[in-house]
C-alpha cells in the first residue's frame, strides 16, 4: 500500500565525479535508520524556479520502496510517499 508521508527527512549521500551521479545511501526517518539499494527512478523538474530532484529506491531487504525529493534551493529532503510494494 502506499501511504503519503510528505516529512522533512535526514538523508546521507554520496556523489560520483567518475559517474557523474549522486546516490541517497542512508535514509534516518521516525528514528529508524533505513539502508537504500539502487535507484529504480530519479528526475528533476521545476517548481518555480527551484529545481526539485525525485529519487524512488527500495531499502536493502527490497521490502519497502520509498520516493524522496531533494529541494536544490535548501538542500532539504522530504519523504515523499512509503510503499510496501502490496496492492492498494
Amino acid at each position: 500500500m502506499r501511504q503519503k508521508i510528505n516529512e522533512e527527512v535526514s538523508v546521507v549521500m554520496a556523489y560520483s565525479a567518475k559517474h557523474k551521479k549522486v546516490k541517497p545511501y542512508i535514509l534516518d526517518w521516525k528514528n529508524k535508520v533505513y539502508y537504500l539499494d539502487n535507484i529504480g527512478y530519479c528526475h528533476s523538474y521545476m517548481e518555480g524556479r527551484e529545481r526539485q530532484h525525485i529519487f524512488e529506491l527500495v531499502d536493502r531487504e527490497q521490502t519497502l520502496h520509498f520516493r524522496l525529493r531533494l529541494d536544490s534551493s535548501n538542500l532539504h529532503w522530504t519523504l515523499e510517499t512509503i510503499h510496501d510494494g502490496l496492492a492498494d
